[in-house]
């Protein structure tokens, strides 16, 4: 995975009327953390120390900090023929730029854990997904839903 530069931005504000949730999650490395979200997605930096440093996930704050044993890999179950990692986090796009951000991807030699597809296709739910690791090896999940409102459906 070659590290990229400003050329997708991850954008800054939350377009949905809610609150912006926090998540504080391990990395083994600081630079690659800055490295991936920063870099790669694109997310703006905002406070940091030595050991940490946050990140405006698409409106959200997400943490990394430094705390290499508990870097690792996680269990899978099973979903749609796939095997998701049961620990991960990730956000819900527009269509537009969850296609957008799989090509960036795809472009900057991204691995995927899931390649982007369609998951539950015809049914309540459809739901596009991919899911790829950081460098620390936590898995991230970004979705996308031609119709919002099918976010809950059952």
């Amino acid at each position: 995975m070659t590290v990229a530069t400003a050329t997708h931005i991850a954008p800054a504000t939350n377009p949905a009327p809610m609150s912006p949730f926090h998540l504080a999650f391990p990395v083994h490395d600081i630079a690659a953390a800055r490295g991936f979200y920063g870099g790669l997605l694109g997310c703006p930096e905002g406070r940091s120390a030595e050991d940490w440093v946050d990140f405006n996930f698409y409106g959200h704050q997400i943490v990394a900090h430094l705390a290499p044993a508990e870097c690792g890999d996680t269990q899978r179950n099973a979903v749609d023929g796939h095997g998701v990692p049961v620990r991960h986090f990730g956000i819900v796009l527009p269509m537009s730029a969850w296609e957008a951000l799989a090509q960036h991807l795809r472009a900057h030699g991204v691995a995927f854990v899931i390649e982007p597809y369609i998951r539950f296709a015809g049914e309540p739910g459809e739901q596009a997904t991919m899911f790829f690791l950081d460098p620390s090896g936590n898995a991230i999940e970004v979705k996308a839903f031609a119709d919002i409102k099918s976010l809950y459906a059952k």
